[in-house]
C-alpha cells in the first residue's frame, strides 16, 4: 500500500477526542453503566459465524465506540485491509506481501502476488499433503523395516511449533488415536530425549519444519533425530528418506540431509512463521485430524477472513476487539491482557497467542522509522479455566493492575460428563460478573462480616472483560478463533502504525549466540564481551570441564 507519511498518531483529532472521552468516563464504574441502560448487553454484543462476542462489560459507552471507530477510519484501516488481501507488500521492512489469507482461500479465488495468482500453488500443496497424509494414516506408508508409521514427531520452533502443537491439542478430540504425536522445539536436549524415549524408530516419522533448513534449534534437533533413527535401524542412511519429510523451501539442503525432495512440502516468503499453521507447516495437524477436518479448519479461517474484510467496523469482531485493546493500553495504561479459555482442549491457545501478538506488535518504531510515543502490544497470557481461578485470578480481582480479560466458553462439551459443563459455564459467567460488578463495602458489611475482615473482602470491580460464547469446539470454530485474533493483531498494528509482520527483535540474540558457541567449546578462544558475559562463558567452561 503506497501512502504518504502517516500523521503522528497522538496528533490526530480522533486520538484527541478519545483523550477527552477518557477524561469523561475513565473512572465511571461498570455498575453505573449497566444501571443506566437495561439494554446494554444487547447493544454491546455481536453475533457472527457462530460466535457471540459480548463486550458489554467494558468501560465504554456508545460515544466511546463511535470515537474508536473514528480512529480506525483516521488510520485508513479499510485501505490497509484491502492492501493485505490484495497481496500488496505491506511488510515494508522485508519488502514482502502478507498473504496467510491466501492459504485458506477457495480454489476458485484469485490472489495476485507479483503478477501471479498464488491460489493454484496453495491448493497443489494441499493436495500433495492430502495424498501423503492418507498414505500414512492408512498404513500404506512403510518405514525402512516394512512397518507402518505409528509415531509422528514434529521438529520446529516458533511458528513451526506453537501453531501445530496448539492445533493438535485443540483438536485432539478429532485426531487419530492410532498415531502418537510429539513436538520438539527446544534446543535443550531434554526436549528431544523425552519426546522419543518410548518410541520405536521403525515406526517413527519426523516432520522437520524450517523454511531455510538452517534454523539453529530445528536443525540441531533434526540432526539428533537422524542419529537416533540410524542408531535404531542399523545405520543404513537410506532409512532417512522413509522416516523424514521436510516442510521447507530449500530443496538443496533438504536433499543434503537425506530427505527425498518429493517428500518436501513448500510454503512461501509471503507466509510469516506465526501465521503459517494453515500452510504445509500444518502437516502434522493434517496427519492427526485427517484431510477432511483440516479443510474444515481452513474453511473456518476463510469465513473469518471474509467477515473481517467485508463487515462494517461496528459489527466486525476483530476490529471491535482490537479497538478495545487500544482503548485499554493507551488510555487506561493496561500492560497485559489475559486470554482465558474455558475448555481444556485450548490449553495451549494462550501460548500460541503470545507469539502471534507480541512478536507482531512488540515494536517501538513506526513504519516511518520514528520512535513511538505511546505503548504498543500488551503482554498476552493465560491458562484454561477453572485452573486459573485457583492460581492468578486473585490478582485480576483485587490486585493493583488493570487486566482486561477475554473469556472463551463453549456451551457444549466434546466430552459431556454429568454436570461438569454446567459447573464450568457457571464459573466463566460468574467470573465476568464478579470482575465487572465487584462487591461493595456495604454489601460485605450486610453479610455480617467481622469489621476487621471487611476491607479484605471488598471487590472493587470495574475490571473489564469480553466473553466469547460458542456452541462447541470444532475444526471450523478453531479456524475462526485463530483468524479473529490474527486480524485483531493486524488492526492494532495499523492503529499504532507498526509493521506487524517483521520480527527483527529476535535476530540480535541469535547472531550473538552463533559467536558465543565456539567460545564455549574452546577454552583458548579469546573473549571480548562485557565483563558479565565473559564471566558467564568462563564459568560454563569450568563447570563443563
Amino acid at each position: 500500500m503506497t501512502t504518504s507519511p502517516a500523521t503522528k498518531l497522538t496528533s490526530t483529532a480522533a486520538w484527541k477526542d478519545l483523550t477527552t472521552q477518557f477524561e469523561l468516563i475513565g473512572k465511571k464504574h461498570l455498575r453505573d453503566f449497566f444501571a443506566e441502560d437495561a439494554s446494554r448487553a444487547e447493544k454491546f454484543s455481536v453475533e457472527a459465524l457462530g460466535l457471540l462476542l459480548d463486550y458489554s462489560k467494558n468501560r465504554i459507552d456508545s460515544e466511546t465506540m463511535e470515537r474508536l471507530f473514528a480512529l480506525a477510519e483516521t488510520a485508513n484501516l479499510k485501505q490497509h485491509i484491502e492492501a493485505m488481501f490484495n497481496g500488496e507488500k505491506i511488510n515494508t521492512t522485508e519488502d514482502r506481501a502478507v498473504l496467510h489469507t491466501a492459504l485458506r482461500a477457495p480454489q476458485d479465488a484469485v490472489v495476485m502476488v507479483d503478477g501471479e495468482n498464488v491460489v493454484p500453488d496453495v491448493h497443489a500443496v494441499l493436495d500433495k499433503m492430502t495424498e501423503f497424509c492418507n498414505q500414512v494414516r492408512s498404513g500404506a506408508w512403510k518405514g525402512q523395516t516394512g512397518k507402518s508409521i505409528r509415531n509422528v514427531v514434529n521438529i520446529g520452533i516458533g511458528g513451526s511449533d506453537l501453531g501445530p502443537v496448539m492445533a493438535y491439542e485443540a483438536l485432539k478430540h478429532y485426531s487419530s488415536r492410532e498415531l502418537t504425536f510429539r513436538y520438539v522445539s527446544n534446543v535443550d536436549g531434554t526436549d528431544f530425549a523425552e519426546a522419543t524415549i518410548d518410541l520405536d524408530p521403525a515406526e517413527t516419522l519426523f516432520v522437520v519444519s524450517s523454511k531455510t533448513f538452517t534454523t539453529l534449534e530445528t536443525m540441531t534437533n533434526a540432526r539428533t533425530a537422524r542419529q537416533w533413527l540410524l542408531a535404531g535401524l542399523g545405520g543404513d542412511s537410506s532409512a532417512v528418506a522413509k522416516h523424514f519429510v521436510a516442510v521447507s523451501t530449500n530443496a538443496e539442503k533438504v536433499k543434503d540431509f537425506g530427505i527425498d525432495t518429493n517428500n518436501m512440502f513448500i510454503f512461501w516468503d509471503w507466509v510469516g512463521g506465526r501465521y503459517s499453521m494453515d500452510s504445509a507447516i500444518g502437516l502434522s495437524t493434517m496427519l492427526a485430524i485427517g484431510p477432511g477436518h483440516f479443510r474444515d479448519l481452513l474453511a473456518g479461517f476463510h469465513e473469518m477472513d471474509h467477515h473481517f474484510r467485508t463487515t462494517p467496523f461496528e459489527q466486525n469482531l476483530p476490529v471491535i476487539m482490537a479497538l478495545l485493546t487500544v482503548w485499554y493500553v493507551n488510555f487506561f495504561d493496561a500492560k497485559t491482557i489475559a486470554v482465558l479459555p474455558y475448555d481444556q482442549y485450548l490449553k495451549r491457545f494462550p501460548a500460541y497467542l503470545q507469539q502471534l501478538t507480541m512478536e507482531s506488535n512488540g515494536k517501538s518504531t513506526t513504519l516511518a522509522g520514528d520512535r513511538v510515543s505511546y505503548d504498543t502490544s500488551p503482554i498476552y497470557w493465560g491458562e484454561p479455566g477453572t485452573n486459573g481461578q485457583h492460581s492468578f485470578y486473585q490478582l485480576i480481582h483485587q490486585g493493583t493492575h488493570l487486566i482486561p480479560c477475554d473469556f472463551i466458553a463453549f456451551a457444549n462439551s466434546l466430552n459431556p460428563l454429568g454436570e461438569h459443563q454446567d459447573y464450568l459455564l457457571a464459573n466463566v459467567i460468574a467470573q465476568g460478573e464478579a470482575l465487572a460488578m465487584g462487591k461493595t463495602k456495604e454489601e460485605v458489611e450486610a453479610e455480617g462480616t467481622n469489621a476487621d475482615l471487611v476491607p479484605h473482602r471488598v471487590f472493587e470491580g470495574n475490571r473489564p472483560s469480553n466473553t466469547i460464547m460458542i456452541d462447541r469446539l470444532t475444526p471450523s470454530i478453531l479456524g475462526k478463533l485463530i483468524a479473529m485474533y490474527e486480524h485483531n493483531v493486524f488492526v492494532q498494528g495499523v492503529i499504532w502504525q507498526l509493521d506487524s509482520f517483521d520480527q527483527w527483535g529476535v535476530e540480535l540474540g541469535k547472531v550473538l549466540a552463533q559467536k558465543i558457541i565456539p567460545e564455549l567449546q574452546s577454552a583458548d578462544a579469546e573473549l571480548a564481551h562485557d565483563s558479565s558475559t565473559n564471566q558467564l562463558i568462563k564459568t560454563y567452561r569450568k563447570l563443563k570441564a
